[in-house]
C-alpha cells in the first residue's frame, strides 16, 4: 500500500520550483482529488516559507490535471515574524491547473487553549467500529460513514445534505497539517445525501487549519449549504481523536443532477 506521503511527494529542482507525479489511483473518474493536489502545493509552501504549517489556504481549480508529471512553482509573497504568505501554482504541460495562496506559520508555538467555540464534535456519531467502510471514491482512504448518513449508498439519501463519519490514511499513516488539506476534501460530496450525481468538481476551496492533529482517525462532518445555478457550496469540519477542531473548510463545486 502506497502511503499518502509517497503519492504527494515533491522534489525540488531549483529554489521555488518542484516536480511531482499525480498518482492515477488518487482520482475520481480519472480526475485527481482536489485536496490531494492542494496537499502537494502545501508541501511546496512548507519548503519555500521554512514554516511547517499551512493555517489559511485559498485555492482556485482552473483546470483538472491528468495523472502523471506536474510542476509546482512557489513564491514567498510576504514574510513576517509569525507568518508568511506563499503563492503556489500547479502546472501541467505549461498550463496552470491549480492556483493557491497559503498563509504559513508554526502551530506548535501557538497557545493551544481554546478561549471560546461553538464547534464541538457530535457526540451522537456512531463509533468507528460500528460504521461501514465506504468504497467507491479513492479506495486508498479509510472512509467510514455513519449509518445515519449512508443512505445514498443504497439509493435512499436522507435529504438533509449531511455526511459524517471517520477518516484514516493508508496504512494508518499519521495526519499532519499538510494531509489535513486532503482531509477537508476527502469525503463524498454532501450533495449525495440529497441526490446522487456524477463528479462534483471543486471550483474554489478555502481551508483553515487550527491545530496539529493528535494520532488516530479523524472525525469528519460535511454539509451542503446551497445548491443553485449548477453549483453547490459545502462546509467541512474535522476533529482529531482528542476531540479538537483541527480543520474547517468551505468549497464551491459544480453539480449536475440527472
Amino acid at each position: 500500500m502506497t502511503t499518502f506521503a509517497e503519492v504527494s511527494r515533491i522534489d525540488q529542482v531549483e529554489p521555488g520550483r518542484f516536480t511531482a507525479d499525480v498518482h492515477p489511483e488518487w482520482t475520481i473518474g480519472g480526475k485527481p482529488n482536489g485536496g490531494y493536489l492542494l496537499a502537494m502545493l502545501g508541501r511546496a509552501a512548507v519548503e519555500v516559507a521554512g514554516r511547517p504549517d499551512p493555517v489559511a489556504v485559498s485555492a482556485h481549480y482552473l483546470r483538472s490535471p491528468d495523472p502523471g508529471p506536474v510542476e509546482i512553482e512557489a513564491e514567498v509573497r510576504r514574510s513576517g515574524r509569525s507568518a508568511s504568505q506563499v503563492r503556489a501554482t500547479l502546472i501541467q504541460d505549461g498550463t496552470p491547473r491549480v492556483d493557491a495562496l497559503l498563509m504559513m506559520s508554526d502551530l506548535g508555538t501557538a497557545d493551544a487553549d481554546v478561549a471560546w467555540s461553538r464547534l464541538s464534535p457530535d457526540d451522537d456519531i456512531t463509533p468507528l467500529e460500528d460504521c461501514e467502510r465506504f468504497v467507491g471514491i479513492m479506495d486508498q482512504l479509510a472512509i467510514y460513514l455513519d449509518p445515519a448518513s449512508a443512505g445514498f449508498t443504497t439509493g435512499h439519501p436522507s435529504g438533509r445534505g449531511e455526511l459524517r463519519g471517520w477518516l484514516g490514511l493508508p496504512g494508518d499513516e499519521a495526519f499532519d497539517t499538510v494531509s489535513l488539506l486532503l482531509a477537508v476534501d476527502a469525503f463524498p460530496p454532501a450533495s449525495f445525501d440529497i441526490s446522487f450525481t456524477g463528479w462534483v468538481p471543486t471550483v474554489e476551496l478555502t481551508a483553515y487549519l487550527r491545530a496539529r492533529p493528535a494520532p488516530g482517525p479523524l472525525r469528519v462532518q460535511v454539509r451542503a449549504e446551497l445548491i443553485s445555478h449548477g453549483r453547490v457550496d459545502e462546509t467541512c469540519r474535522v476533529w482529531d481523536s482528542a476531540g479538537t477542531l483541527v480543520a474547517q473548510a468551505t468549497q464551491l463545486a459544480g453539480i449536475r443532477f440527472p
